[in-house]
C-alpha cells in the first residue's frame, strides 16, 4: 500500500508542490506498467517515512503528465529527481537500492 506521505504530482500542481517547496522534494517519475517502477514503489513510500519534516516525496506518471517530464528532459524511467530551492540538484534514472539514494538526499539536507 502507498504511503499516505508520498503526494501525487501533475502538469497542473508540479510548481506548487515541488519547486515552490520550502523544503527540498524527491520527484518520482514513474508510470504503472513500468516494472522497475513499481519494484521502487515501496522505497520511495519508506524514504517519505524516514524524512518525514525534512523530505517532500511526489510522484508523477509520465502518461498522465507528459509536460513535466519533458521539461526535465526525462527519456527513462524510473526517474528520481531532487529539487531543492526550486532547482535540479540530483537526477538518476533506474530503480537503485535504497541505500544509493539515501545519499544523493542527504547531500542536499
Amino acid at each position: 500500500m502507498a504511503s499516505p506521505l508520498v503526494g501525487e504530482s501533475s502538469d497542473a500542481t508540479f510548481d506548487t508542490d515541488v519547486l515552490q517547496s520550502p523544503i527540498p522534494v524527491l520527484v518520482d517519475f514513474w508510470a504503472e506498467w513500468c516494472g522497475p517502477c513499481r519494484a521502487l514503489a515501496p522505497t520511495i513510500d519508506q524514504l517519505a517515512t524516514e524524512y518525514q519534516g525534512k523530505l517532500k516525496v511526489y510522484k508523477v506518471n509520465v502518461d498522465h503528465n507528459p509536460n513535466s517530464p519533458a521539461k526535465y528532459g526525462v527519456r527513462g524511467i524510473p526517474t528520481l529527481i531532487l529539487v531543492k530551492g526550486g532547482q535540479v540538484e540530483e537526477r538518476v534514472v533506474g530503480a537503485l537500492p535504497k541505500q544509493e539514494i539515501q545519499k544523493l538526499i542527504d547531500k542536499h539536507l
